[in-house]
């Protein structure tokens, strides 16, 4: 018996999914353009399938899971049960209008025409602030609608606004953040659901590795206190002492969010000879 999971044929979300089941062990028997491929060392078969076309795979039961942009999840397969958030591939879906158009707030768009490719979206954030707009829904070049006369505004995915930018366009409504997720069929069984919690362990284990770096360093006697002190370590710091009388080597783990600051503050407190590596996997 094996998972079914469904990944993006092509686009932002292919290449990373790819290098998640990699990092997770996965290796993959995958010859070029082949729709279907599977692992040779996990119960897990690979479906490469149309993004728009996942959230309906994933109701009907034909794959058992998918690696998803959750901005489309929420589009097309809103009782579909999201299992892990994976971290990358984040966008926002965002209200957009040209740099002429004077906005001041989301009431300017009453009555306005409004081109999307996410239409359950932006009808439920508009019904929530109580404006009634004209959708035009397209699939394709969203950004180019105000520029032809097609529509006022647009509703989109944004990731760095250069798009948006390149079209005289202005963010001005930010609706959701998404990012990728896990994604679980309702119709999947127990005894797959048993290998996606395998898989989900082995997620969680490399996304916690990308959010922490293993730390080295040395230090004198007279300030380990001080030291062990900063360092917030999983449950404490490892202590061991160097061959140099008087001084010690401190290992421990840092999250990459206070990571220069942890460091600065090592520094100060009389922390040498600072090494910092990667870690490919964290095992709670």
């Amino acid at each position: 018996m094996k998972l079914k999971i469904a990944i993006q044929k092509s686009g932002r979300l292919h290449d990373e999914s790819l290098k998640l089941l990699k990092d997770c062990g996965i290796s993959i028997d995958n010859g070029r353009d082949q729709l279907k491929a599977a692992a040779k060392n996990f119960p897990m078969e690979i479906y490469y399938l149309r993004n728009g076309d996942i959230p309906q795979y994933l109701k009907d039961g034909v794959v058992d899971c998918a690696i998803i942009g959750e901005n489309l999840l929420i589009e097309k397969g809103n009782d579909i049960a999201i299992t892990e958030k994976l971290g990358f591939s984040k966008c926002r879906v965002s209200l957009a209008v040209s740099k002429i158009f004077e906005y001041d707030n989301i009431k300017d768009l009453e009555g306005k025409r409004i081109a999307t490719s996410y239409p359950v979206t932006t009808g439920n954030y508009l019904k929530e602030q109580g404006v009634n707009a004209e959708l035009h829904i397209i699939n394709g070049s969203v950004e180019i609608a105000p520029n032809i006369g097609l529509a006022d505004a647009i509703c989109d995915i944004v990731s760095s606004g250069s798009t948006l930018f390149k079209n005289n366009l202005k963010e001005v409504e930010v609706i959701m953040k998404s990012q990728a997720v896990l994604a679980a069929s309702p119709q999947i069984s127990e005894s797959l659901r048993e290998i996606l919690n395998k898989f989900r362990f082995r997620i969680q284990s490399v996304l916690k590795g990308r959010d922490y770096r293993y730390v080295l360093l040395n230090a004198p006697n007279e300030n380990l206190q001080k030291i062990i002190d900063i360092l917030p370590g999983m449950k404490s710091p490892t202590v061991l002492p160097l061959a140099e009388e008087g001084w010690s080597s401190i290992h421990s783990v840092v999250n990459q969010d206070m990571f220069w600051e942890v460091i600065d503050s090592l520094k100060t407190a009389g922390a040498e000879g600072i090494l910092v590596c990667p870690i490919e996997k964290m095992v709670m």
